[in-house]
């Protein structure tokens, strides 16, 4: 039987891509220089990875409201954080691209979007293999230090490790090199009074005690098995870089683990480099080991920032003053602080920055007392449910479900190996 030279109509090809998510189909190559150059020239964010999306993303962070990981994706925390900006501008809160966003964005633009850094030799020092699993296995290590160089510059400058190698192509992340990353700014400014949780849309937004909104983050927020505390606590203690205790009795069971194991500190432990401990015992605002999956995980009860968010946040609490309060579903930080979205208008020229960048953290002083009015929606919110004592964090990712269309339709390209499937072969 003579054998045909395979031939892939184009047709079938366009078939099998149409069956890919978009970014699959949008994810091409962009530099820095793409960048600084991308203009926005209206609809929405184009699907997929861009350069567009980048420059938003970089504005945002440098705004206050954290996009979580920068990688140049349009998804959820971006959505989210587009959103947290609508309604700290009074506009329309839908979380699309439009003109009046981009204008209020441009205030933060004055700086290039992204910037060359080298990289030095203690960049490189202080890295695990690996970190395991068994929690018995972690207390043995010195520290949950980073596990490569792209993944502590990752955390430095708000990337996705996986984008720092999208920006930097053939680039290898060794001393000396020289590579392109973004430039997010410094920390903000000012004096946390009062934190809202909200289950709803997955963010934590920081007031100060005028009720002005300072920052605001994407975080994982509880499950529906291990809820998050309801109602009202506040901040009573802040620890920078913590060990872990794990207590089988007093929190959870890992693995075979019966007995207290004392994790050491670093960017990979259960908690990341920050615990916000509040005054429901065992519960916290924390960091992460794995930032770009906060939209996609489940916690037992505490509320899961970037590592970078929560240093940032914890330099603006005030231990014993700093009051946290977690929404019922069906109540969110819009609802809460009685922000009725503004009717659209024209697009607006820049707006007045609402938290200003500084090189150093800032002092927290105490805060004065809170300015807000009286809760709008007192009469919708339900009783205290029942809480779970339990501060697991990975043990919690078991419970996140197995996909997640958002997330999933916009990562990555053409899956490895990936080919088209061959016609039949001709007789």
């Amino acid at each position: 039987m003579p054998r045909f030279p395979l031939r892939i109509p184009l047709a079938l090809i366009l078939a099998a891509l149409s069956g890919l998510p978009a970014a699959a189909q949008t994810d091409l190559p962009f530099t820095a220089a793409d960048i600084e150059a991308a203009a926005y020239d209206g609809g929405d964010l184009p699907s997929g990875r861009s350069a567009l999306t980048t420059k938003v993303q970089v504005l945002l962070d440098r705004s206050g409201i954290s996009p979580g990981v920068i990688d140049g994706f349009k998804g959820g925390m971006s959505q989210s954080a587009i959103m947290a900006f609508e309604r700290r501008s009074g506009l329309p809160i839908d979380g699309v691209m439009d003109p009046h966003v981009w204008n209020l964005l441009q205030s933060f633009a004055a700086l290039p979007a992204t910037k060359d850094y080298t990289i030095t030799a203690e960049d490189a020092q202080g890295l695990a293999d690996a970190i395991p699993t068994d929690y018995a296995e972690k207390a043995k290590m010195p520290a949950m230090a980073h596990t490569s160089v792209a993944e502590r510059l990752g955390e430095r400058f708000h990337m996705d490790e996986k984008f720092i190698a999208f920006l930097n192509p053939g680039v290898d992340l060794v001393p000396g090199s020289t590579i392109k990353v973004v430039d997010t700014g410094s920390r903000m400014r000012g004096s946390v009074a009062r934190i809202l949780v909200d289950v709803n849309t997955r963010r934590v937004a920081g007031f100060d005690a005028n009720g002005r909104l300072l920052v605001d983050y994407p975080a994982t927020i509880g499950s529906s098995a291990t809820p998050s505390p309801s109602g009202s606590h506040h901040v009573k203690t802040v620890a920078l870089n913590p060990n872990y205790t794990y207590n089988p009795q007093k929190n959870f069971q890992q693995g075979d683990n019966d007995e207290v194991l004392v994790v050491p500190p670093g960017p990979n432990g259960p908690v990341g480099t920050v615990w916000i401990g509040l005054s429901k015992p065992t519960y916290g605002i924390h960091g992460t080991p794995t930032p770009s999956q906060l939209f996609r995980n489940q916690s037992m009860g505490c509320v899961r920032l970037t590592n970078w968010d929560a240093e940032e946040l914890a330099r603006m609490v005030t231990p014993e003053t700093t009051a946290v309060e977690f929404l019922p579903q069906g109540v969110t930080i819009a609802d809460a602080t009685g922000a009725a979205p503004a009717p659209a208008a024209e697009p607006a020229g820049p707006a007045e920055t609402v938290a200003t960048p500084v090189t150093e953290p800032a002092q927290t002083a105490p805060a004065a007392p809170l300015g807000f009015p009286a809760d709008p929606l007192a009469a919708k919110r339900a009783p205290s449910e029942p809480v779970y004592e339990n501060t697991s964090e990975e043990e919690a990712d078991a419970l996140a479900p197995a996909a997640d269309a958002l997330t999933d339709a916009l990562t990555g390209a053409l899956p490895d190996g990936f080919v088209a499937p061959p016609l039949d072969e001709q007789p």
